[in-house]
C-alpha cells in the first residue's frame, strides 16, 4: 500500500484552505443523505408569482471542487467549477414544467497538460448539458411527464442495480452523489395510481448512454487499454426502432413495498468490442447491445431498521473473454444482477447500512474474464457531530477477488446553504477487479456547494 500519512497529509492542507475559504458562517442544521447519494436539504426556493395561481420557481447551486491524486505519479485530477440553474413553474391551464442546464469548467485538464492525452483534455475540461426539462399534465386518472427526465427504479447504496433506465455520467466512477451522476433521459412516461398499486409505463424515443471519458483518463473503464488510444463508440441512429420501453408495477402489502419491472433497451453502458485496427493491429469500438431486462425490488420498514432488496435478470449482454476464437473476444451469457441491504439508525445520531451484492453468469464459458458468480459487500456508517458537522465512512469490497475502495469523509454544514466535504477515495486489488481496476487512482478532495 502507498503512504497513508502522505494521503491524509495531503488531505489535511486541502481541509485547512477550504475552512479559511468558507469562513465563519453559523452552522445550518440541514439533514444530508448517504455518503453516495447525498442531497442536503436545500433553501426554500424563490418564486415570482406574476399571476394568482402561475408561480415561477428558480433554484439551483454552484461549487467548487478540487481532487488531487497521491498515488504515483502525482497530480491534480478535478479543479473544477459548476454552476446548474433551474426554473419551474405552472401554466393556467394546469401544466406544470421545468427547464434546468449544467455547466462545467476543469482547470486540471490545463495545470496537467503533460500528464492528460489530448483526447481527455478535449472531453473533460468544460462541459454544458441540458438537465431535467419536461412538462407535467394530467388526464383522468393517469398522470404524463414528458421531456428529459429523471427515472429512478432502484435505491441501493454505492450502486446501480434495479435503476436500469439511468445513464450516468462514469468520468469519476461511482464516486459523485448519484444526484449529479445521472443523466436525464428524453423520455415520456405515465403513472396510474390505483389504492395501494401504482402502474408506470415508459417510452423512451431517443435514449442516453452511459458517458465513460477516454483511454487515459482517470477512471476509464478499461485501463489496459493504452492512454490516447483512438476508441470509437458507436453510437445508434435516432429512429424510432432504437427507442427503449418498459413498464413497472408497485404494490403495497402487509408495509412490504414491492416492485416488478420490464426494460427492453439498447444498453446504456457500453461493451467493448475488439476489432481490427489502422495496418491491421487490434482496435477497440463501443457499441449499445439491445437487451432485455426483468426485476423485482422490495423494501419494509421494521421500525428499528429498514430492509430493501433488488434482482434484476438480463439478456442480451456480452462479456470479454480471452477465448482466441470468440467473435470480437466477447461471450454472450444472461445474468442476474441482485443485492440485499438493511438501514439501522441508532439514537438520532448514527446510522449504519451493510449490503451484500453480487452477479451470476448463467452460461459462463471457459475464458470468460468474469468469474461464474461474483459476490461483494459494502459497509457504511454516519455520525453527526452536533449540528455542524457529520462523519461519513463507506467500504465497498469484492469477496471473489480481493479488491477494495475506502470512502472516508467528512461533511460540514456551514450555514442553511452552504456545504463543504472533505474526503478521500482509496482503491486496493487486482487490475481486473470492479475496484482494483483503480488501483493507481487514490485521492484526496474537497467540495463546497452553494444552494440558492
Amino acid at each position: 500500500m502507498r503512504s497513508v500519512g502522505k494521503m491524509f497529509a495531503a488531505l489535511a492542507c486541502t481541509l485547512a484552505a477550504t475552512a479559511a475559504l468558507a469562513g465563519d458562517e453559523a452552522a445550518g442544521d440541514a439533514e444530508l443523505d448517504a455518503l453516495f447519494d447525498t442531497g442536503a436539504a436545500k433553501p426554500a426556493e424563490k418564486s415570482i408569482t406574476p399571476d394568482a395561481g402561475i408561480g415561477l420557481r428558480l433554484k439551483g447551486y454552484a461549487e467548487l471542487g478540487g481532487a488531487y491524486t497521491v498515488a504515483e505519479p502525482e497530480h491534480w485530477s478535478k479543479l473544477r467549477a459548476r454552476l446548474e440553474v433551474g426554473a419551474s413553474g405552472q401554466a393556467a391551464a394546469g401544466f406544470k414544467w421545468k427547464v434546468s442546464g449544467r455547466a462545467d469548467g476543469d482547470a486540471a485538464y490545463a495545470v496537467e497538460r503533460d500528464y492528460y492525452p489530448s483526447p481527455v483534455r478535449d472531453d473533460q475540461r468544460s462541459d454544458f448539458s441540458l438537465r431535467e426539462t419536461y412538462i407535467d399534465f394530467g388526464a383522468g386518472d393517469w398522470e404524463f411527464r414528458l421531456g428529459r427526465q429523471h427515472v429512478v427504479w432502484g435505491e441501493m447504496v454505492g450502486f446501480f442495480f434495479a435503476d436500469v433506465v439511468s445513464a450516468r455520467d462514469m468520468r469519476e466512477f461511482f464516486l459523485p452523489e448519484f444526484e449529479s451522476l445521472r443523466i436525464p433521459q428524453w423520455a415520456a412516461r405515465g403513472e396510474y395510481y390505483a389504492g395501494d398499486t401504482h402502474f408506470e409505463l415508459l417510452w423512451v424515443p431517443s435514449p442516453g448512454f452511459d458517458d465513460v471519458g477516454k483511454p487515459g483518463a482517470d477512471f476509464f473503464p478499461w485501463p489496459m487499454i493504452p492512454a490516447g488510444t483512438h476508441v470509437h463508440e458507436r453510437k445508434p441512429s435516432g429512429s424510432i426502432e432504437n427507442g427503449n420501453w418498459g413498464l413497472r408495477v408497485s404494490h403495497l402489502v402487509n408495509g412490504w413495498d414491492l416492485s416488478a419491472l420490464y426494460y427492453d433497451s439498447l444498453d446504456v453502458s457500453p461493451t467493448l468490442y475488439r476489432v481490427a485496427g489502422a495496418g491491421g493491429m487490434p482496435g477497440f469500438e463501443l457499441r449499445h447491445d439491445r437487451i432485455r431486462q426483468a426485476g423485482v425490488t422490495m423494501s419494509k420498514d421494521l421500525g428499528q431498521f429498514v430492509i430493501k432488496g433488488e434482482a434484476v435478470y438480463t439478456r442480451g449482454r456480452s462479456f470479454l473473454t480471452d477465448d482466441p476464437a470468440a467473435a470480437y473476444g466477447l461471450k454472450a451469457s444472461p445474468a442476474t444482477d441482485y443485492a440485499f441491504g438493511v438501514d439501522i439508525p441508532l439514537e438520532d445520531v448514527w446510522r449504519f447500512n451493510v449490503q451484500y451484492f453480487g452477479r451470476v453468469l448463467h452460461d459462463r464459458a471457459p475464458g470468460m474474464i468474469e468469474e461464474r458468480s461474483a459476490q461483494g459487500m459494502t459497509f457504511q456508517v454516519v455520525r453527526t457531530l452536533g449540528n455542524a458537522f457529520e462523519f461519513e465512512f463507506l467500504a465497498a469490497s469484492s469477496l471473489n477477488r480481493r479488491d477494495y475502495m475506502l470512502r472516508p469523509k467528512l461533511v460540514w454544514k456551514i450555514a442553511p446553504e452552504w456545504r463543504a466535504q472533505f474526503g478521500a477515495d482509496w482503491f486496493e486489488g487486482r487490475p481486473t477487479g470492479l475496484l482494483g481496476r483503480f488501483d493507481d487512482r487514490d485521492r484526496v478532495y474537497v467540495e463546497v456547494r452553494r444552494w440558492f
